[in-house]
């Protein structure tokens, strides 16, 4: 094999078992991967800059085609499942034996360097791909080594091979498709094949390091984080793809630490990514103005949208391809980013809810037992486009707001949650950014301006002074009014054409907490348990 590249590691990918790939090209800058992708027809390079690349059939990420290798070392601290699903040592050994046969003869890419802001809670990552966008997306996703000795002399605690033209047999396999999306813990590596949906990538290692970071003491988290005066005033923003985590922490008079995936340690907050991977359908240049500007730039990759094969002009308000239209851009493309990722313990945290039903409040404030209720319930709606076969809203609860990434169970993350809650003396809220005055299809999108404004008024302690009354149903915390807001939005059931419809629906979404929730009854305190809607 001929190693290429300003930087080679010692220890090379034959310690990966790849063996005769005719090109292994290490750690190329920007420029050079542009040239590379060019080459090799991957996409296009847009008129404005950044590279346009498409994911084929797979826009988003494929849940049922992930597995984790179920052995000594996982069996007892994984969370068995429809979720964390479990596949044999000999049937990773199997494909893994396959997928560096597909190595074999090919040109591929290495990307070295690590997740989490941290370096005393920091994983050493190795990306290993046929592509060579997909390195540019490992170096925009993860944080970068810049120290030549150290890349020289890089050795990974957990290394991805990613082959996205490769695919399964499924009758010889095991497998339920061709996709696979397989994470081995004793052997501290990822198998992904099948798919080109970049995001697989990222969210392997996410999972890796929500399974590590519990034994450090340290909460990982998915959510965004951004910093007001200083960096003692943190603010988390907790939600599943497509609920405003990235456009509500991209705040212009606040300091981003990072857009997704984060740890709490004893020491503060810390960002595990170098980089957002942001949602861009109908992206607005006035409404997200750092955003946006992200998609007209070098260094920048944008999935699945489309664009003009005559002008290379792209268009963020086409859908035709998904709505799961993504860019991916390093953090430094923000201009008020904190590049060193780091910031204090939290003083507000907020529970992000896309409410498909049309029933909760815009705002409410949440006491300790709901917060922990509501953490473990992850309500939400799964937007359009995030997942295969996901086509419009769809009613969800995912655990911890990232159920697809938490390995261990869901009582491990509340627990640690719930203690530094109180150690620190955070106050907790949820928003809804999803629809008033009906469900979806009859009401309409909560106005990302408006809740801008109630975010505002969250953090700058404005809520404080401001009268409250306990929903009936839900029992959060919710105000009366809030300067600037129309009253009647704070109070859903008021924004319904029919009182009686909202009471049916409000009465059917308890339903679903409440049926949800069995699971953990187990495992929390009765406070906790008794945090929840009431059906009356």
């Amino acid at each position: 094999m001929e190693n290429i590249g300003p930087i080679i590691s010692k220890y090379g990918v034959q310690r990966h078992g790849v063996e005769g790939a005719s090109k292994v090209y290490w750690n190329l800058p920007a420029a050079r991967i542009y040239e590379h992708v060019a080459r090799n027809r991957e996409g296009l390079i847009s008129l404005d800059g950044p590279l346009v690349m498409m994911t084929g059939r797979h826009t988003g990420r494929s849940p049922n085609d992930r597995f984790l290798v179920r052995d000594a070392t996982s069996e007892h601290d994984v969370w068995w499942g429809k979720v964390n699903r479990p596949i044999t040592p000999e049937q990773y050994h199997d494909l893994k034996r396959q997928l560096l046969a597909y190595f074999s003869g090919r040109e591929i890419y290495v990307f070295d360097g690590h997740a989490g802001a941290d370096v005393a809670h920091r994983l050493s990552v190795r990306v290993v791909t046929e592509f060579a966008w997909h390195s540019l997306f490992a170096q925009n996703m993860f944080r970068r080594e810049s120290d030549p000795e150290i890349l020289r002399n890089f050795e990974p605690e957990f290394t991805v091979l990613s082959a996205p033209g490769f695919h399964a047999d499924p009758e010889t396999s095991g497998l339920a498709s061709s996709t696979f999306i397989i994470l081995n813990l004793s052997e501290r590596c990822v198998l992904i094949g099948g798919t080109s949906y970049a995001g697989e990538i990222k969210k392997s290692i996410f999972t890796v390091m929500n399974h590590r970071l519990p034994e450090q003491g340290v909460l990982p988290m998915h959510c965004s984080a951004n910093y007001g005066a200083d960096a003692s005033e943190v603010c988390l923003f907790f939600g599943l793809s497509g609920t405003g985590k990235t456009t509500l922490s991209a705040d212009p008079d606040r300091t981003l630490i990072g857009d997704d995936e984060h740890g709490w340690s004893d020491q503060g907050v810390f960002n595990m990514e170098g980089g957002c991977y942001a949602k861009v359908i109908r992206l607005s240049p006035t409404g997200e103005p750092d955003i946006y500007a992200t998609t007209r730039r070098f260094g920048t990759i944008l999935e699945n949208v489309v664009i003009d094969p005559e002008t290379r002009r792209i268009d963020l308000d086409d859908s035709s391809l998904t709505e799961n239209t993504r860019s991916s851009y390093p953090i430094d493309q923000i201009s008020n980013a904190d590049l060193d990722g780091r910031g204090g313990h939290p003083r507000n945290v907020i529970f992000l809810t896309c409410d498909a039903f049309g029933v909760l409040p815009p705002i409410a404030k949440l006491d300790r037992a709901q917060a922990l209720y509501h953490f473990l319930s992850g309500y939400t709606a799964k937007v359009a486009g995030t997942e295969k076969g996901v086509t419009e809203p769809t009613a969800t609860f995912s655990t911890c707001f990232g159920a697809p990434f938490m390995p261990r169970h869901p009582s491990v993350y509340a627990e640690m949650l719930g203690e530094k809650l109180d150690k620190h003396g955070v106050r907790v809220w949820m928003i809804n950014t999803g629809w008033t005055g009906g469900p979806h299809g009859i009401g309409g999108r909560i106005p990302l301006d408006l809740t801008r404004r109630l975010v505002g008024a969250a953090l700058s302690g404005e809520l404080d002074e401001v009268d409250s009354a306990a929903d009936s149903i839900f029992g959060i915390s919710v105000p009366t009014q809030i300067t600037g807001v129309p009253n009647t939005i704070l109070r859903p059931r008021d924004t319904w054409r029919d009182p009686s419809i909202y009471d049916a629906k409000a009465a059917e979404l308890a339903e679903m907490f409440q049926n949800n929730f069995r699971q953990f009854a187990d495992r929390v305190g009765a406070e906790v348990l008794k945090a929840g809607p009431v059906v009356r």
